[in-house]
């Protein structure tokens, strides 16, 4: 490898929205571009790394491509670490990858103590994210994109390269001499993320608009919005001695009041956040379920409603948030 290019693949983390990282760090390293390009950079910017890699077993090929992930991890001096999850069904084999991915990286945290991950995410991946929650009909906070930061059940998740446009990292690795794989399921069209990919963004720089600022210009918008709605959540949900009342795992309960004269858009933070709470983190109502809470609620909360593994019930001057097998368990009594 030429390490001319060394200043470059370091200088993308010398970025002011870039979090301190430990010395000690994992990178989830799939063998693409962008986390090729993130593993050398943190390499050259100094960190003791392991690249953790998951085979997710969608193909044959896939072995052999870990065996050569592992040889040029150790030419590089970087320590390697693999397991390859068994095949899911075509249905929602994404989703299961994605929970097995991540029980593995929380495995490896856990076995080998390093406790912050770096994601190779990068800016045209957050563009593409925040088109498709539009699409989707996600709100302010859903279209803030992926989180430069977050916790997951102890792992401290971090994408350093939000920032950078990933044409510069295949750039850089080009001028370093340095290959990488490329995954043939980002040509599958049936994949919506490789639909806006391929296709609208495409067609949206023909008429001489650059996607990628069109939709990181409404990702700020909605960092902005999304901050507002959580000052606003905070005050409904501190609200001293008459805030939320958090049982974990049994119950989450809200005085009504609080949460009725909320304004709309904050008591769907208000209702993520108790869902949040109650069920774990990452678990958040649809827009369909929003909706519905809020047609609900207009009407005094009379009913208790039914959500997503859960259920709202009005009762007792509070509004009452349970999970479903709790309500079930009640209903049997």
């Amino acid at each position: 490898m030429k390490f001319g290019s060394a200043a470059r693949f370091a200088g993308w983390l010398n970025h002011a929205a870039v979090p301190e990282l430990p010395h000690e760090i994992a990178v989830g390293w799939s063998g693409g571009a962008d986390s090729t390009a993130l593993l050398l950079a943190l390499k050259e910017a100094g960190h003791a790394v392991s690249a953790w890699h998951v085979d997710h077993g969608w193909r044959e090929s896939s072995r052999q491509e870990c065996e050569m992930l592992a040889e040029r991890a150790n030419s590089w001096g970087i320590a390697f670490y693999s397991s390859r999850l068994d095949a899911a069904d075509e249905s929602n084999r994404e989703a299961v990858a994605r929970r097995g991915r991540f029980d593995r990286f929380l495995s490896w945290s856990r076995e080998l103590g390093i406790s912050t991950l770096c994601l190779a995410h990068q800016l045209d991946d957050q563009a593409e994210t925040v088109c498709m929650r539009l699409l989707q009909g996600a709100g302010a906070g859903g279209c803030r994109g992926m989180r430069r930061e977050r916790n997951y059940y102890g792992l401290r998740v971090v994408r350093p390269l939000l920032h950078v446009p990933g044409i510069e990292l295949r750039t850089v690795l080009r001028e370093a001499g340095v290959e990488w794989f490329e995954d043939p399921s980002n040509e599958d069209l049936s994949i919506w993320r490789n639909r806006i990919r391929q296709r609208l963004f495409p067609q949206i720089a023909e008429s001489g608009i650059k996607p990628d600022q069109l939709f990181m210009r409404w990702q700020r918008q909605a960092e902005r919005l999304a901050i507002q709605l959580d000052k606003g959540a905070d005050a409904v949900l501190n609200g001293g001695s008459s805030g939320m009342d958090v049982r974990r795992g049994r119950e989450v309960i809200l005085p009504w009041r609080q949460w009725s004269d909320c304004l709309p858009a904050v008591r769907a933070r208000v209702l993520q956040r108790m869902m949040s709470s109650l069920l774990g983190e990452g678990v958040t109502p649809g827009r369909r379920h929003i909706v519905m809470v809020e047609q609900w609620t207009l009407r005094d909360g009379r009913g208790g409603l039914d959500l997503s593994g859960c259920r709202l019930q009005r009762r007792q001057g509070g509004l009452h948030l349970l999970p479903a097998t709790s309500v079930c368990a009640g209903n049997l009594r």
